[in-house]
């Protein structure tokens, strides 16, 4: 009996819902949608580090 009052109140929900489809929509925006990243600036930084890094232990080979 349970079961079956499940799926009666799924159904009533389900067919509730039909009449809603009708309301949504889809539009495109007037202007282009822009993302900006700074991902470049990071990985530039994160390799000018390294390098220096190599140059200064190549000079310092001593001390390391």
């Amino acid at each position: 009996m349970r079961r079956w009052r499940a799926r009666q109140r799924s159904a009533m929900a389900m067919l509730g819902a039909i009449p809603l489809a009708g309301c949504i929509t889809l539009e495109a925006p007037d202007e282009p949608i822009v993302i900006e990243l700074n991902i470049n600036i990071t990985q530039e930084v994160v390799y000018r580090l390294a390098e220096d890094a190599g140059n200064t232990i190549d000079e310092n080979a001593e001390i390391f």
